[in-house]
C-alpha cells in the first residue's frame, strides 16, 4: 500500500474534526444538549448517575430479556439460520435449561435477527431504558437506564440479588455510553459529570490488548499509565476476580495487572511492548488515562497534573471499577493493537464483566437505601 502511495505525487487534504480544543468542549456541549433533549422528562441534571462506558448492548440484553423471554423472534432467527452455526452449539445445551451460555448465544444472535424495531423499542422503554443513538455533534450514542422503572422478572437470572424489589424506590439513573476513545472519553466523563446531579459510581468495560493472557481472558487493573497526560494512576479498582470470574465460562480473570492507555494502535511495535513488559505493564488499551484524568477533575478542584503519581485512593468518593476484556495478543502474534473482532469469541467476557457492573450498581444502590 505504501508503495503504491509513493508511486506518484499526491495532494493531500487533512480535514480536522476541530482545530481548537474550545471547539472540541462545543461539540461535546452540543452532545449532552441533544441527549438532555431527548430525556427531559428524566430531568437528568437533578439526578445522581452511575456512569458506564461499554457498549450499547450488553446492559440491555441483561436487564430486557428481549432475547430469552421476548416474542420469540431470536430463538426462531438462530434456529432458521443457524449463523456462525451457533444453533448447533444451542442444540447441545437444551437438556440444561439454566445453562448461562444459552443466554449468551441468544443475545449475540439477537444482533443477526435484527427484531421488530417497534416491539424492540417498546420492551426497553418499559424497563425504564431510553437510547439516543444518534446524539449529532460527537458519533458517540447513549442510553439512560431509571433504577426506578426496571422490572427484575425480566432480568438475566445471573442478576437475580435479594431485595431489587427496592430499586423502585432509587432516583438514580444508569447513563451508559458506546465506548469512546483517547481524549473523547476525558470530554465526555468532564461533561457528564458537570451535567447530573452527582456520581455514584464510575465503570469502564472495554477491549484491550495482553502481553501476558489469551484472548477473552478478563484483565482487573489498579495501576493505569497515561501516554497523555504522562501520569501513572494508582486507585482502588472496585472489582477483584472474584466479582467476574462466576459468571466467566470459559476464560480466566487476572486482577492486579497494569495497564498502560496509549494515544493510537498504529504506534505500537515489539520493542515499545517489550518496554513496558518489562516494567510489569500487560494490559495495553486506549481509554482509561483519560477517563482517570475527568475522575481526578471531579474529585479536587483544579485541573489533572502531568507527568506525576496520581493516588486515587485518598479523596475518592465513589466506586471506580475498570475491567477489560483481552481481544487480541499483539506481543505474541505480531499483530496491530485491536486489530480483529472477537465475534463470538467475545461474548463470554463481554458479558461477565457486564453482569459484574450490574449486580455492583445494585449492590451499591440496595445497600444506600
Amino acid at each position: 500500500v505504501l508503495e503504491r502511495i509513493c508511486a506518484v505525487e499526491k495532494d493531500l487534504t487533512i480535514l480536522l474534526l476541530a482545530s481548537s480544543l474550545t471547539d472540541y468542549r462545543r461539540a461535546t456541549q452540543g452532545w449532552w444538549d441533544t441527549i438532555e433533549t431527548h430525556t427531559d422528562r428524566g430531568f437528568l441534571r437533578y439526578r445522581p448517575a452511575y456512569f458506564v462506558s461499554s457498549n450499547l448492548h450488553s446492559l440491555v440484553n441483561l436487564l430486557t430479556g428481549y432475547a430469552w423471554n421476548g416474542p420469540g423472534e431470536t430463538r426462531r432467527f438462530l434456529e432458521t439460520n443457524n449463523p456462525e452455526e451457533l444453533w448447533d452449539i444451542y442444540e447441545t445445551l437444551q437438556d440444561d435449561p439454566d445453562h448461562p451460555e444459552q443466554y449468551n448465544l441468544l443475545y449475540y444472535a439477537q444482533k443477526f435477527a435484527r427484531p421488530a424495531e417497534p416491539a424492540l423499542r417498546m420492551w426497553e422503554l418499559e424497563s425504564g431504558i431510553q437510547q439516543i443513538e444518534n446524539p449529532l455533534y460527537l458519533d458517540v450514542a447513549a442510553q439512560v437506564i431509571d433504577l426506578s422503572q426496571l422490572r427484575p422478572e425480566r432480568f438475566d437470572p445471573r442478576l437475580r440479588m435479594e431485595g431489587l424489589e427496592r430499586l423502585r424506590r432509587s432516583n438514580a439513573v444508569i447513563f451508559n455510553v458506546d465506548y469512546p476513545l483517547g481524549m473523547a472519553a476525558y470530554q465526555l466523563l468532564s461533561q457528564v459529570t458537570t451535567s447530573i446531579g452527582g456520581i455514584r459510581g464510575v465503570y469502564i468495560v472495554g477491549k484491550a490488548a495482553t502481553l501476558n493472557a489469551r484472548i477473552g481472558d478478563v484483565m482487573i487493573p489498579n495501576v493505569v499509565y497515561d501516554e497523555h497526560s504522562k501520569n501513572t494512576f494508582l486507585f482502588r479498582n472496585a472489582f477483584t476476580a472474584e466479582a467476574v470470574s462466576p459468571y466467566l465460562l470459559y476464560h480466566t480473570v487476572f486482577d492486579n495487572q497494569k495497564a498502560v492507555t496509549v494515544r493510537g494502535t498504529i504506534l505500537q511495535n515489539q520493542e515499545f511492548m517489550g518496554l513496558f513488559h518489562n516494567e510489569g505493564y500487560t494490559d495495553i488499551e486506549m481509554e482509561a488515562g483519560p477517563y482517570l484524568s475527568a475522575v481526578y477533575e471531579n474529585i479536587y478542584p483544579k485541573r489533572y497534573p502531568i507527568n506525576e503519581i496520581v493516588n486515587l485512593f485518598i479523596n475518592a468518593r465513589y466506586d471506580i471499577g475498570i475491567l477489560h476484556y483481552a481481544s487480541d495478543t499483539p506481543y505474541s502474534r505480531r499483530k496491530a493493537l485491536l486489530s480483529e473482532s472477537l465475534s463470538y469469541r467475545g461474548v463470554d467476557a463481554t458479558y461477565a464483566c457486564s453482569i459484574a457492573v450490574l449486580r455492583r450498581i445494585f449492590a451499591q444502590e440496595l445497600g444506600a437505601r
